[in-house]
This record gives structure tokens, sequence and C-alpha cells, in this order.
């Protein structure tokens, strides 16, 4: 997920998920990448995560979830809002959750805030940092962008645009839609005649500051987004194949799996090159260790005698 600081990218991922379990405040909040791997589960489980840095604990509170995140965060960027390229990775097993892998990447910083530990060229540390993941040409960028800013100066959209100048791979989402100033719309901005991506734009409608503050649940705010976008004088009447959420999820994982599907015979070659190279490497080591105390003294004194 691509996007400037406050774009909503880590709203939007909670509600792809279905679950609260991602730190909330003001300013910097992303500050190390979030790797999350999501797998569908029966309803039949009680959704669980584990962190590849804390072994052998399952999580099944999601509060304890939001906690971890913020002191892994802490234990490598310290306290003072630096932003560090070493990535969280989370696991999540849920029925509320498509089989995604999606990363949480911390937004492009212009300018070090004050106070803070964050170095003077903040933003080519971000901004390379997004590269980084970007670049990879398997990827689906999800580039977020806010309703309220004009999107010909958004970074995230510049930089999608130069690792994917045919759009092949790039979904544009349009967050805040509901704070825009009165008598405005993101109409022309999700049917693309503002800016024209291939894959196009979908409208969303997050939970505010405040339904987190009355502990709104990403269910009732799913519910709430809907009844919006029905009820809105402009939207209800847009294809609706362009707005929610669900929409989102569903085209994104429609793209994934034809992105798989192209690039699966190149990956397939790859793991043969690379089985190929092991066995050769294999082979110039010579014949392995016997298991046996007994045959490895014989091997020894093989090795002794051929040396005499």
């Amino acid at each position: 997920m691509l996007g400037g600081q406050s774009a909503g990218k880590s709203s939007v991922l909670e509600s792809i998920v279905g679950l609260d379990f991602l730190p909330r405040g003001d300013g910097v909040v992303t500050r190390r990448p979030l790797e999350l791997r999501l797998n569908h589960a029966s309803e039949n489980i009680t959704p669980w995560g584990k962190f590849d840095e804390v072994p052998n604990k399952k999580f099944t509170d999601f509060a304890e979830v939001k906690q971890t995140i913020d002191f892994l965060t802490d234990k490598v960027c310290g306290k003072s809002k630096n932003i560090i390229d070493k990535p969280i990775v989370l696991t999540i097993y849920s029925h509320t959750c498509p089989d995604l892998t999606l990363v949480d990447l911390p937004g492009i910083t212009r300018i070090p805030m004050a106070g803070s530990d964050q170095p003077d060229n903040i933003e080519q540390i971000t901004r390379a940092m997004a590269m980084r993941y970007v670049s990879d040409p398997r990827t689906i960028i999800l580039c977020t962008l806010p309703a309220n800013a004009d999107m010909t100066t958004s970074d995230g959209l510049q930089i999608a645009r130069e690792v994917d100048p045919k759009g092949i791979r790039t979904i544009g989402v349009i967050t805040k839609i509901d704070i825009m100033d009165k008598g405005t719309n993101a109409k022309r901005m999700i049917e693309g005649k503002d800016v024209a991506l291939r894959l196009g734009f979908i409208g969303i409608k997050n939970r505010s500051q405040q339904d987190i503050i009355d502990r709104i649940t990403v269910k009732a705010a799913i519910e709430k987004e809907c009844l919006y976008f029905n009820t809105h004088p402009v939207y209800s009447t847009m294809p609706q194949n362009l707005l929610g959420i669900g929409n989102l999820t569903t085209k994104l994982t429609r793209i994934l799996f034809t992105h798989i599907k192209h690039s699966l015979p190149e990956i397939m070659k790859e793991i043969r090159d690379k089985i190929r190279e092991t066995e050769d490497d294999l082979r110039d080591l010579g014949p392995p260790m016997p298991a046996e105390s007994g045959e490895k003294m014989q091997v020894l004194w093989n090795m002794i005698t051929d040396f005499i």
C-alpha cells in the first residue's frame, strides 16, 4: 500500500482484513513496514495471528496485536518517530479476510518532525523504501489518495507511474470522501477523469477518528459505508462496483489471481534454475558425511590415510 502520510492506508488495510488491530494516533504511526499475510479460515475458528518476531505465541486478542505492533516498532525505531526499513511480519487467520499478502508502508515524509530522530534526508529514505517494495513487477500497487487533496500532486501516484508506466498493476483507492468540502465530491476522481489508471479507482469511506474513539467495529463501519454510498445524492447514481471496501477486496483478489497466473511460468523457471544451481553446489561439496559415528570414524581414518 503506497501513499503519503495520513492518506488512510492503515484504515483501508483494516477494512480489507475486517479486524481492528492497527495502532492509531496523530502524525507518523506506521514507522516500520508491516507485512501482513492473510489466510482465509473457516468461520468456526476464532481469528488469530502470530508475529515472526514473537515465536511460539498465538494472539487471539487483537488489542494485544495492536500493542505488540507498537512494541516491535519502538524496539527497532525508538520512541522518537524514526522510520526504519525493517518489516514486521504478521500472519492472520480469519474468516473475515481474503487470501492475500499486503504490505503497509510508512507514508512518504517530506520534512523531519521537530523533536524526533528522523534524519534530514527522511524523504529520500521513505521514497527508497517505497521503491524497494513496488519495483517488484510481481506486486500489485494499492495507491491510496485522499479525496480532499489534489491527486495530481500525489507522491504515491508519481512513484506508481515510474515503476508501472503501463498501469497494469496499479489500483487507485480514494479515501476521505466524507470529509471533502461541502458541495464537492470525488466522482471525477473515482471515474478516472482527473487522472486515468488502467485498472481504475475505488472510492472508500473509512472509519473516522470519532468512530475509532467510539469503538465502532470494522464490520459496523463497513455497514455505515454501504449506507453512505447508497443514500448519497451523487454516489448512489454511480456504478456501485466503483465504491466500497467489498468491491476493492473483490477487485484486488481478481487482479492478483490474473497477475499470478501470468507470472507463474517465469516463477517455475526460476525455481528450476535455483534447484539446478543448488544441486551443482552439492556435487562440488562431495559425498555427504555419514550419520552413524562408526561410519564417521571410518571416513576420518580414510582421510588421514589419504593424507599420509
